[in-house]
């Protein structure tokens, strides 16, 4: 759960289905912690929270990819690297361990039997769609995957946070990299991302 009202539904809409819910948040950096947040939602849907801190692998997964890439002149996607690193690799694997059956999310894209597994789709909201950020799933992720969103509009997620009164049902949707400050990708590349990209350079300068 992130704090936003996406995964805030979808927690609730799998409460109501009857499935036995619990959340995990992720610390991925020191400056984000909407724990508060979180806590009151969760304790209003009572449901248990559960916190993970995979910044190391956050920051080599994602930040340094990131830097690398535009280093080398090429416009990067980090938050495709975090769904198939972090959110679809480190977090599924201990949400497995933890004897779950499924992890879900509240992103906007479809899962459909196919003859062969499953197959990934467009959400029923294209102005929302997220398909393209979870294109680098495979099979074992798919059947371990749950879009209680997949067939909602943004405009009902809001209304129907509103009506379950869950906290986050009026917060802004984010538009930016998660962990650039004030999305300042300029302040941002000039100092992370420069030392990065010095203290990898041999030779004359």
């Amino acid at each position: 759960m992130s704090g936003g009202v996406d995964s805030s539904l979808a927690a609730a809409l799998l409460k109501q289905a009857g499935y036995e819910v619990s959340g995990i948040y992720m610390q991925l950096w020191s400056d984000h912690n909407p724990a508060t947040s979180l806590e009151h939602t969760c304790h209003l849907l009572d449901i248990p929270l559960h916190k993970l801190n995979p910044e190391t692998e956050f920051r080599s997964f994602v930040i340094d990819y990131f830097c690398r890439e535009y280093s080398l002149g090429r416009t990067p996607n980090p938050c495709i690297a975090c769904n198939q690193n972090i959110k679809f690799g480190l977090l599924l694997d201990r949400v497995l361990e933890m004897g779950a059956d499924y992890l879900a999310t509240g992103h906007y894209a479809r899962i459909e039997p196919a003859p062969n597994g499953y197959r990934l789709l467009k959400a029923i909201d294209l102005t929302k769609d997220q398909s393209y950020f979870l294109y680098t799933l495979g099979q074992r992720e798919l059947q371990h995957l749950l879009l209680p969103l997949a067939t909602f509009r943004k405009v009902e997620v809001r209304r129907l946070a509103a009506e379950l009164d869950l906290p986050t049902s009026s917060r802004h949707d984010s538009q930016d990299v998660c962990f650039i400050p004030d999305n300042d990708y300029r302040s941002f590349i000039a100092t992370p991302c420069l030392r990065q990209s010095l203290a990898a350079t041999s030779g004359d300068l």
